[in-house]
């Protein structure tokens, strides 16, 4: 609770949950917002210019406790990262979505017609309340006219990370990405994980702690190796799928290679984790 990615805590103001946990001048209520843009940036400051930490998804909730010159400064509902967005990527509100994007891209369109013009881009995940149907499209909040072979209801998930994991094949390499325009390593495993109905923290070291410990020579498909700032799933006992910062893309590759081609840079893997079986 005390690690301070989690922690909606700015200049002596804290969330009102955080009321007993750690020491505030004041406590607020955030206010509920949710994303209206197709991703938006999660920066460690207010400034373009700072490292972007994160991306938050259309329809995905950003509690705000403060704004300043253009930027909402907030914590991540669905995983609990705090940082800072555009105030205009954002609206007022709680999300209350009834689907979820389960294609790995999706475009919304100005009419439920394939020629129609295109509105806005989607990525696997991405949160839309569905208004209502014609033919083989769904309209979308604030979006547009979505094919509905790309959605999914809530509560209707896959069941493979891996196999999830296997369709951003090819998708580039970007810090702090989630999106198919762009994903880090362990955006990759978050997406695969959200896509099966499963929370996960964001960042390689929080995922290193998820399910249980096994020892390497028992790996097995969906199981994640961690590294210091690196984590992939495993396909099979020997073939891992990451995001590759070598590669600059989303890679299947050899553990043996992987492991290789890190050991001067990070070194050896530091965590072999079990996740508990889906039911």
């Amino acid at each position: 609770m005390t690690d301070p990615r989690r922690l909606l805590l700015r200049e002596g103001a804290a969330a009102r949950a955080l009321e007993g946990v750690v020491a505030a001048e004041r406590y607020l209520d955030p206010a509920p917002m949710t994303v209206r843009a197709a991703a938006t940036q999660l920066r460690g400051a207010a400034d373009l210019l700072s490292e972007q930490q994160d991306q938050l998804l259309f329809g995905e909730g950003f509690d705000v406790l403060a704004t300043e010159g253009g930027w909402a400064f907030g914590q991540a509902r669905r995983d609990g990262y705090v940082g800072w967005a555009p105030v205009h990527d954002l609206r007022p509100g709680a999300p209350d979505p009834t689907h979820w994007v389960s294609a790995l891209g999706t475009i919304a369109l100005a009419a439920p017609q394939i020629r129609a013009p295109a509105r806005l881009p989607l990525t696997m995940n991405a949160l839309v309340r569905v208004e209502t149907w014609e033919g083989e499209f769904a309209l979308a909040e604030g979006a547009g006219w979505i094919p509905a072979v790309h959605l999914a209801p809530l509560g209707l998930f896959d069941a493979d990370p891996a196999a999830v994991a296997e369709r951003w094949l090819g998708t580039p390499y970007l810090w702090g990405g989630r999106g198919c325009g762009g994903i880090d390593c362990s955006g990759l495993v978050q997406q695969a994980l959200f896509a099966c109905g499963r929370g996960c923290p964001r960042d390689s070291d929080q995922q290193a702690l998820l399910g249980t410990g096994i020892p390497p020579d028992r790996l097995g498909r969906n199981d994640l190796v961690c590294w210091p700032g690196h984590v992939g799933i495993m396909i099979d006992p020997d073939r891992i799928v990451h995001a590759s910062g070598v590669q600059m893309a989303v890679v299947i590759e050899p553990l043996a290679e992987a492991i290789s081609t890190r050991r001067e840079v990070v070194g050896l893997p530091s965590a072999h984790r079990r996740l508990a079986k889906l039911s």
